[in-house]
C-alpha cells in the first residue's frame, strides 16, 4: 500500500513508563512537547528583593478573562514571591537575549537580584510592583488569581492586569511574529527560535465535510 503524500515511513515505537527504573519521564516530556514558550518571570519578594528567573511551562489558560500560567516545577523563588505579594511580570524573552536568559536559570539564593547580578535593565511596570524586563518586546503584568498544585509542582494563574508591547514589534495593531522574534525552550540545553513562519486558514465546515 502506498503511503500518503508527506508521511514517513513507520518506526517501531519505545514504550517508557513513568515510575520504571531508568525512565526519565521529565526529560522525555521536555524533549517532546516543543517548542514551549518562555515565561521570564519578573517578581518581588516580601524583602523587597527582586528575582527573574524563566519558565517553559507557560501558556495561556482562559481568553475572558484573560488568564496566563506557568508552573513552578518545586518551590521555586517565583512562587514564594508570587504568593507573597499577589504579583508579576512575563517577559517575552527575544533571541538576543539568549544569554541574559538562561544566566537567569543558575540556581542561586533568594537574596540574590539576578537581574542586578546579571545586569539586565529593568523599567517601571504599569500597573504591577514588580518590574519588567526594559529590552523584552512584550510583557504581561499580572495579579495572581489561584494556584494549583499538582505533584511535586504548582501551577501559577495570573490575571492579566496590562500587556505592553514595543512599538518596533507591531504591524499596525498587530505584533508581528517576525519581528518579536522569540526564543523557547527545546530539550536538554536546547533553544530553539522562530523559524520558518506558515500562514493557513482555519478550515470551514464545508471545506472538511463530505458532499
Amino acid at each position: 500500500m502506498s503511503m500518503p503524500s508527506g508521511s514517513v515511513s513507520p518506526s517501531p515505537r519505545v514504550i517508557y513508563r513513568p515510575g520504571e527504573e531508568g525512565v526519565n519521564s521529565y526529560g522525555l516530556l521536555t524533549s517532546i512537547i516543543l517548542p514551549r514558550p518562555i515565561a521570564w518571570v519578573s517578581t518581588i519578594g516580601a524583602d523587597g528583593v527582586g528575582n527573574l528567573a524563566p519558565h517553559s511551562f507557560f501558556s495561556v489558560a482562559s481568553a475572558s478573562p484573560p488568564v496566563v500560567s506557568f508552573t513552578s516545577v518545586g518551590r521555586k523563588d517565583s512562587l514564594a514571591n508570587v504568593l507573597a505579594t499577589e504579583e508579576f511580570v512575563v517577559n517575552i524573552v527575544s533571541t538576543d537575549q539568549l544569554e541574559q536568559c538562561n544566566g537567569t536559570s543558575a540556581e542561586v539564593e533568594p537574596s540574590v537580584d539576578e537581574a542586578a547580578l546579571l545586569g539586565i535593565a529593568l523599567e517601571p511596570s504599569d500597573v504591577v510592583a514588580p518590574q519588567r524586563v526594559a529590552g523584552s518586546p512584550a510583557s504581561i503584568e499580572c495579579t495572581l488569581h489561584s494556584t494549583v498544585e499538582v505533584g511535586d509542582s504548582v501551577i501559577i494563574l495570573g490575571l492579566v492586569q496590562a500587556i505592553t508591547v514595543q512599538e518596533r514589534v507591531l504591524s499596525g495593531r498587530h505584533v508581528d511574529a517576525a519581528l518579536l522574534d522569540p526564543l523557547s525552550r527545546l530539550g536538554g540545553p536546547q533553544w530553539g527560535t522562530l523559524g520558518e513562519i506558515r500562514s493557513l486558514r482555519r478550515p470551514r465546515p464545508e471545506d472538511v465535510l463530505p458532499d
